[in-house]
């Protein structure tokens, strides 16, 4: 095994928030179940990570009980699960060491958010020398607002803005900035087609 699934905040946090109802994909957590079933097919080792902020009261805290992950998800016994405090999984955890210790130079990444602690996660993990797989069908992101638009909007009045940059191009933006120069853009078609599984 020298290969591993890094899950990155695929969490009910992303659900407790009004701003779920944009993401990309609302069924994000059934990409994640198939690269998570390729991955222990191959013999990979799977990660989990949560994103957690003890004490701020909002959804990433895990007083609130949304610290979790989707219940759509199932980690199996022995699979590690970490929790950061830092956009990127590897500053403020122990994964490289975790890695390290296994032999890991390989890793596939997916999870919430797009360009957000998945593309973060992609760059620091490129800059350590792992090669990189970033599966962009199997992450998820919401609308970006315009820098200067005012804090607190709804929902609505988010999407209104003309200047939002829309989740669909968030995410092909992240596509263009990864490829070629930190990794590796796959889809979890391609991942099961590689593996000479039919695609679903």
């Amino acid at each position: 095994m020298n290969r591993a699934l890094v899950v990155i905040d695929v969490q009910e946090s992303f659900r407790a928030r009004p701003l779920w109802e944009t993401t990309s994909d609302l069924r994000i957590a059934d990409q994640v179940n198939r690269l998570v079933r390729l991955s222990r097919r191959a013999g990979d080792l799977v990660v989990w990570v949560l994103h957690s902020e003890p004490g701020t009261g909002d959804v990433f805290d895990p007083a609130l009980g949304h610290v979790r992950l989707m219940e759509e998800l199932e980690r199996a016994d022995g699979e590690p699960l970490i929790h950061k405090a830092s956009h990127n999984a590897f500053t403020t955890t122990n994964l490289q060491q975790l890695l390290t210790e296994r032999g890991i130079r390989e890793l596939t990444v997916c999870g919430i958010r797009t360009e957000q602690c998945v593309e973060t996660t992609t760059r620091v993990a490129s800059d350590l020398g792992y090669q990189v797989t970033f599966v962009v069908d199997a992450t998820a992101t919401n609308p970006i607002p315009h820098r200067d638009a005012p804090a607190g909007r709804s929902v609505a009045e988010l999407l209104a803005d003309p200047r939002t940059l829309p989740a669909a191009e968030v995410v092909r933006r992240t596509e263009y900035a990864l490829a070629g120069r930190f990794a590796t853009i796959a889809t979890v078609d391609q991942l099961e087609a590689a593996a000479g599984l039919p695609a679903q």
